[in-house]
């Protein structure tokens, strides 16, 4: 099934990709390889929650707020696939870091927003991916979740 067929049926639509908020660009190619560069939780050019997490962002929303990276993320790599997400034939590797307190140890949980968003839009073969889930103290406009991606095309 085409990946826009299960954006869909997943109540979902690709948002503009952002536009990237200091000195870099949103991805690279080199060869089949796409590495996608940090995307944070932003809707309409505006942070969905800012904070820590759990002191001031809890982690069910800091989960929704992963989701929404990823959901940006797809959005950056629809670009770097010349608008055809059909082109991607394996999500390779997620990295997630979450802004938390020094004794909250849930970050795993938080990344399963944007790890499951990847394996019910691509599927369990192509979706699936290795991944690090990291606490830091903190991350760029003070959101609480960043990813970054790696991702095989065609």
């Amino acid at each position: 099934m085409s990946v826009y067929k299960r954006l869909a049926e997943l109540g979902l639509e690709l948002p503009p990709a952002p536009k990237p908020v200091a000195a870099y660009i949103p991805w690279v190619r080199t060869g089949n390889l796409v590495y996608t560069s940090g995307q944070v939780p932003l809707v309409g050019g505006k942070a969905l929650c800012v904070g820590v997490v759990p002191t001031e962002v809890p982690p069910d929303k800091a989960q929704a707020a992963a989701r929404l990276c990823a959901l940006n993320m797809l959005a950056v790599l629809h670009a770097a696939t010349d608008e055809d997400l059909d082109r991607v034939t394996r999500v390779v590797r997620l990295g997630v870091f979450v802004a938390s307190s020094s004794e909250f140890g849930g970050q795993p949980q938080v990344a399963n927003g944007a790890s499951e968003l990847m394996v019910a839009v691509f599927g369990e073969a192509i979706g699936r991916h290795a991944r690090s889930a990291v606490g830091c103290s903190s991350l760029p406009l003070n959101v609480p979740v960043e990813l970054e991606g790696l991702f095989e095309i065609r």
